[in-house]
């Protein structure tokens, strides 16, 4: 189900929760929600449409991908990135990294880690920053 974007800075600002397996439906409605939005958005966070649990959905070389609970184990090769979003107007500047090593969950709730570079891996670290409650 596509879901409206939720704009309000105080409730992104909370920090999200563990997702469970009763979450799982955030899924559909997390790839919903960003193939309407697909012309100007890259990511979606659960809290983006207004869901306080740690899902995140982001373009993996033109492939939607989910993940939840994800959680950064490792980052390296730092660099100054502009950033916008769309729950939030304007471009603001913040550090990413060129590497990232990521835990996370499948949608069966199986425990998985992969190395992410480049693109994709600024648009889960936009996404984690989300769920962490960090506006970007």
């Amino acid at each position: 189900m596509v879901r409206p974007i939720m704009k309000d800075p105080l409730f992104l600002a909370r920090p999200s929760l563990p997702a469970t397996a009763d979450d799982l439906a955030l899924e559909q409605d997390l790839r919903d929600t960003l193939a309407v939005h697909a012309d100007e958005c890259v990511g979606m966070a659960a809290n983006m449409i207004g869901s306080l649990r740690r899902v995140i959905i982001f373009d993996d070389d033109g492939v939607p991908a989910v993940m939840f609970n994800p959680e950064i184990l490792k980052a390296s090769e730092p660099y100054e990135a502009e950033e916008g979003c769309l729950s939030l107007s304007g471009r603001r500047r913040t550090l990413r990294y060129r590497s990232i090593r990521v835990r996370y969950q499948t949608r069966e709730l199986k425990t998985r880690v992969k190395t992410f570079t480049g693109r994709t891996a600024q648009i889960i670290q936009h996404e984690i920053d989300h769920c962490s409650g960090i506006l970007i």
